[in-house]
């Protein structure tokens, strides 16, 4: 599970908004709203990079697209894994010689 948010969700848009809007410094605007300058810098690149403005990085939705095919991978590689396991404990059942019971 993820961290929880250091900064909420209206902050982040004001803070890209008036980045943006205003063509301030990032740094000058993450000292007026109490914001580390690096967080404002990655939300602004972020929001570029889902206008299609920058093509150095994955949109958010790509992002989430890549955490979920990820989690969908290992759970693949722990399937396969357990049907590996299994096939070989039934080849060896088969290939053990058969005893009958003796009366």
């Amino acid at each position: 599970m993820a961290a929880p948010r250091k900064y909420p969700d209206e902050l982040r848009e004001r803070a890209i908004r008036e980045v943006r809007t205003t063509g301030r410094p990032i740094v000058h605007v993450a000292k007026d709203l109490g914001i580390h300058k690096e967080a404002l810098r990655g939300w602004v690149r972020q929001a570029e990079a889902d206008r299609g403005e920058r093509d150095d990085r994955l949109t958010t939705a790509e992002l989430d697209e890549l955490k979920q095919l990820r989690r969908e991978n290992a759970e693949l590689r722990r399937a396969n894994e357990i049907l590996k396991a299994a096939s070989v404990f039934f080849a060896q059942e088969i290939d053990r010689p058969r005893t009958r019971p003796s009366r």
